[in-house]
């Protein structure tokens, strides 16, 4: 399907699919209280990788929300309260984040990444998912792609990592930091203990959001109190940052090319971590890309602040994907 066809496909259907949604639990709002469902509908799920922390919501075809760092799968709770009425929302904590219980001996590196989720989804008996993604889960998204393009029916990218800009220059401070062993305790503690430092310029609120009242208190103890539990906890956050350091995505451009995957790109133009040229990039490194959408003042984790433009713009996508399925188009 055309750039120009996905840009108008389905806007009737779209409309009538968001009129009357309910919009429960965790919209994404500030001062919206979404911590109590999540963490009631969190289960583990038993991999070979550990048992990998999961929460489930919706019914239908599948879809998988990925994370950024160092937060966990409590960033998607707002899209997936949107979109649950239409599919089986799953959102993960990575290996080393949130609540996960990392295995013995585990690397936390995204090629582990890619290879823990695929164990996740045989172990759900899920076939295909529709990708969702955001800053270093959408480098895990681009290699899910990459090398098991049968399990992705869609992929839906926010800011993140690309292959010419992985890590981005303004991670290499918190990399140093981690293999100092002193990130989690001198970043994430003191933010956990200060949730005005959180939200403050010098915190991750002034870095990566643009609400002043992100992230939420709620947010700060879901995302840093895990990782701050427990020696082996920071250690396996020290090793998620660690790991970032090599380039996973390099080489990764030809397999992006020949992906038929239909994907889509949303980026936050106010974003100081990633390339300004990202976005373009993205949409000439995959070759069934659906086209570019600029959020002017959005940051690199707007996903969590504008849960509305993620129901927006994957509705239209899978709708768009199955309408050219139906019709025997590429999709």
């Amino acid at each position: 399907m055309k750039r120009r066809a996905f840009l108008g496909a389905s806007t009737g259907l779209l409309a009538a699919c968001t009129s009357g949604l309910p919009h429960w639990g965790g919209a994404g709002h500030a001062g919206t209280s979404g911590a109590a469902w999540f963490h009631a509908a969190r289960r583990h799920v038993a991999t070979p990788f550990g048992r990998i922390a999961c929460v489930e919501r919706g019914s239908g075809p599948a879809a998988l929300f990925l994370h950024g760092f160092p937060l966990n799968g409590f960033q998607w709770r707002g899209a997936m309260a949107r979109l649950a009425p239409y599919r089986r929302c799953l959102a993960p904590d990575f290996l080393g984040m949130g609540y996960t219980e990392v295995a013995h001996g585990q690397d936390c590196a995204p090629d582990a990444q890619v290879a823990m989720l695929v164990a996740l989804l045989d172990a759900l008996s899920i076939e295909r998912v529709d990708v969702v993604a955001n800053d270093s889960g959408g480098a895990v998204a681009q290699l899910l792609v990459a090398r098991h393009p049968h399990r992705v029916r869609t992929l839906l990218l926010s800011n993140c990592d690309t292959e010419v800009d992985c890590p981005p220059p303004a991670l290499l401070p918190v990399i140093e930091l981690a293999k100092q062993g002193r990130f989690v305790d001198d970043w994430l503690g003191a933010w956990h203990a200060d949730h005005a430092l959180a939200r403050s310029s010098e915190g991750i609120g002034g870095m990566c959001y643009a609400d002043p009242a992100h992230p939420t208190d709620e947010a700060i103890d879901t995302y840093f109190g895990p990782l701050l539990s427990t020696r082996r906890r920071k250690a396996n956050a020290h090793a998620y940052a660690i790991a970032l350091e090599r380039n996973a995505l390099a080489g990764i451009g030809p397999a992006l090319r020949r992906s038929p995957v239909p994907t889509r790109i949303v980026w936050g133009t106010a974003d100081t971590i990633f390339s300004t040229a990202s976005p373009t990039f993205l949409d000439n490194a995959f070759g069934a890309s659906r086209g570019v959408r600029l959020l002017a003042g959005s940051k690199l984790f707007w996903p969590e602040e504008r849960p509305d433009v993620i129901e927006e713009e994957a509705l239209r996508l899978w709708h768009a994907s199955a309408a050219a399925s139906r019709q025997g188009e590429p999709r």
